[in-house]
C-alpha cells in the first residue's frame, strides 16, 4: 500500500496512491490518518477519486510530526569518509517540522551557509504509539517507509560538537513522495539507495548496509521517549557525501538533487537561493 499527502483545494489531503490514480481520504495528511486509524486496516477507509499521478502536487508526507529523529553514522563507508569510529549505539539528533518540504518542492539553500551537502536516507514512519518496545513490538510499530534527504549545512554543523544547527535550517529536508508499507518492499531490508546531483550519482548503497536497522532504531528510541503515529526516523546516509570528497563538493543554486530509494520513489528538488535573508 502507498500513501501520500497531496496539496488539494487550497489545503492538503491524505491519499491512497493506486495504479495511475489517487484516492482522497478523509484526513488532512498521512500523520493524522495514522493517528486516527492506529491498528485499523487502511484499505477500509472511505475515499473519493483524486488527481492522476501526473497532476499530483506532493506536500511533505507528514507535515507536523511530533518528533523527527535522525541517525548519524549508520553506514560503514560514511563513518570511514568522515573519519569517525563505529558507534556502539545509534548517534541521534533531531529536526523540526519547519525543515520539511515536499518531494518536488524547491530546496532552499541557506544564505548563512556556503557548505550545503546532500545525505540520502531511508525513513521509518511510525504507525502506532510505542514505548519500551522489544524487537517484535518495534517492528510492528512501523507503518512503512519513505525517502528523505538530510541536507546539511556543514559549516554550521561543525561549529560545535552538537550537530543540530547544521541540520535544522528551514525548507531543507525533502521527504516523500509516498509511504510504502513494508509488505511491498521486504521490510526495506535490502533496497538500493542513491543520491544524484544534476543526474550524476554521488551516493549509491543498499539498506542492508545499515548498522542499526529500522526495528533496532525504533526499539532504542522508545527506551527514552514515546513514539507516536506519524513520527519520522531518518536512518542515516551512506558514503559519497560532498564533505567526504577531495575537494569537497557542495550544492549550488539551479542544481537538481534527486534522492531515490528502490521500490519507494524519488524526491527531485531544485536548489534555490534563500530570499529575504539578512
Amino acid at each position: 500500500m502507498r500513501l501520500a499527502t497531496i496539496r488539494h483545494d487550497g489545503g492538503t489531503r491524505a491519499a491512497l496512491v493506486e495504479e495511475g490514480r489517487t484516492r482522497l481520504l478523509p484526513h488532512t495528511d498521512v500523520g493524522t490518518l495514522l493517528s486516527d486509524i492506529e491498528g485499523r486496516p487502511i484499505g477500509e477507509l472511505p475515499g473519493t477519486p483524486g488527481p492522476s499521478h501526473q497532476d499530483v502536487d506532493y506536500a511533505p508526507l507528514v507535515p507536523r510530526p511530533s518528533k523527527i529523529l535522525c541517525v548519524g553514522l549508520n553506514y560503514k563507508d560514511h563513518i570511514a569518509e568522515m573519519g569517525r569510529e563505529t558507534p556502539e549505539y545509534p548517534t541521534l539528533f533531531g529536526k523540526f517540522a519547519d525543515t520539511l518540504l515536499g518531494a518536488e518542492d524547491d530546496l532552499v539553500l541557506p544564505a548563512e551557509s556556503s557548505a550545503v551537502d546532500w545525505e540520502a536516507e531511508l525513513v521509518v514512519v511510525v504507525g502506532r504509539t510505542v514505548r519500551h518496545a522489544n524487537a517484535a513490538e518495534a517492528a510492528a510499530a512501523v507503518a512503512g517507509f519513505t525517502v528523505a534527504n538530510d541536507v546539511s549545512a556543514r559549516d554550521w554543523q561543525r561549529r560545535t560538537g552538537q550537530w543540530l544547527q547544521g541540520k535544522a535550517f528551514e525548507a531543507t529536508t525533502p521527504i516523500g513522495p509516498v509511504l510504502v508499507t513494508g509488505d511491498e518492499i521486504g521490510g526495506a531490508a535490502d533496497l538500493e539507495i542513491t543520491c544524484a546531483v544534476d543526474g550524476v550519482v554521488k551516493q549509491r548503497s543498499r539498506t542492508s548496509e545499515l548498522l542499526f536497522g529500522p526495528a533496532d532504531i525504533v526499539a532504542y528510541v522508545s527506551r527514552f521517549t514515546t513514539l507516536r503515529p506519524g513520527d519520522l526516523l531518518l536512518t542515516g546516509t551512506p558514503g559519497g557525501v560532498g564533505a567526504g570528497r577531495t575537494p569537497a563538493e557542495y550544492l549550488s543554486p539551479g542544481q537538481v538533487l534527486t534522492t531515490t530509494v528502490e521500490g519507494i520513489g524519488s524526491c527531485r528538488n531544485t536548489c534555490v537561493e534563500e530570499v529575504g535573508a539578512r
